[in-house]
């Protein structure tokens, strides 16, 4: 059992697999005793799956809010209940032959803050029940619209009925719905047939693995060349290196200050901050706040 092990596994899931066998078979390979994933993908999804691996499972909530990318496929002219090609058809349409520029012009009233309303179809709970499960059972629920960020909508190949683009968007929004409300304003219906995640909380495919090179890498005992170190992974939060005196009070659970980590920089200390030791490994994750000198504990890591 590797416990030592500790970090991020950028992983390629596979389509036809959930996102949690996905990590059930990281965490087997590498013989670790915790793991877990930082968003889920629909099984007939691919792409990037951020894996956290034993002490990195405490940093899976700083990435759960980042913006993702993806690679989708739209489908005119089919509608479905699930608002993906795995659901049941609930109307289609001949009509579709749409010039490029109307297509265009209807991608475009989707970026920027839009509200969008989550499928009935989906992991979001209903009184403690998963939406689908109620949907299967005939009782379906729809949840209020919720306010999304799309930065861009681009096209990237119309060959009517499938149009292939790439979507910026923020955490919480559903590609199926997105596809299923384009379709709905051309008047014809539409449905998601391909989605492959190609970024996450800055994460790209050339960062990612397979299972199966995944695989090799363990049986090879070459894990260093995959695994991302829980300090590089954060590497949009602000970082300090501390000295032994702090790296002791850390350990110890003894309150900090910002005059503590670095007194010339204290005013403007604010918000999340990663405390490394002079080895790079990551410590503690603290909280400031600009009108107070305390710092708060989030994770401490015991290294």
């Amino acid at each position: 059992m590797q416990s030592e092990l500790n970090g991020i596994i950028v992983l390629d899931k596979p389509a036809n697999i959930t996102s949690a066998r996905a990590v059930a078979i990281v965490k087997k390979l590498l013989g670790v005793r915790k793991a877990g994933h930082t968003g889920t993908l629909d099984p007939f999804a691919t792409g990037i799956l951020i894996c956290c691996i034993n002490n990195a499972t405490k940093l899976a909530r700083f990435f759960l809010h980042d913006n993702k990318k993806y690679d989708a496929v739209l489908c005119l002219g089919i509608a479905t209940d699930t608002q993906d090609f795995t659901g049941t058809t609930i109307s289609t349409c001949n009509e579709i032959e749409f010039s490029e520029k109307i297509i265009r012009s209807v991608f475009k009233q989707f970026e920027g803050t839009i509200e969008q309303l989550p499928p009935i179809y989906s992991a979001l709970k209903h009184k403690g029940i998963p939406l689908y499960k109620l949907a299967r059972s005939g009782k379906p629920v729809q949840k209020p619209g919720r306010r999304i960020h799309i930065s861009y909508n681009k096209i990237v190949e119309i060959n009517l009925p499938l149009i292939r683009f790439e979507v910026s968007c923020s955490s919480g929004t559903y590609i199926r719905t997105l596809c299923a409300d384009i379709g709905k304003t051309l008047g014809c219906g539409g449905h998601l047939k391909e989605l492959r995640r190609i970024e996450s909380s800055g994460f790209t495919l050339k960062k990612a693995v397979t299972l199966s090179e995944l695989k090799e890498l363990a049986l090879s005992k070459n894990l260093s060349k995959c695994m991302i170190s829980m300090t590089n992974a954060l590497s949009g939060m602000p970082e300090y290196i501390i000295n032994k005196a702090l790296t002791k009070k850390i350990k110890h659970g003894i309150m900090m200050t910002k005059h503590d980590i670095m007194p010339e920089q204290a005013e403007s200390m604010e918000g999340f901050i990663k405390i490394v030791d002079i080895n790079n490994n990551l410590l503690a994750i603290l909280n400031t706040k600009k009108e107070s000198n305390k710092c708060d504990y989030c994770c401490v890591f015991n290294n």
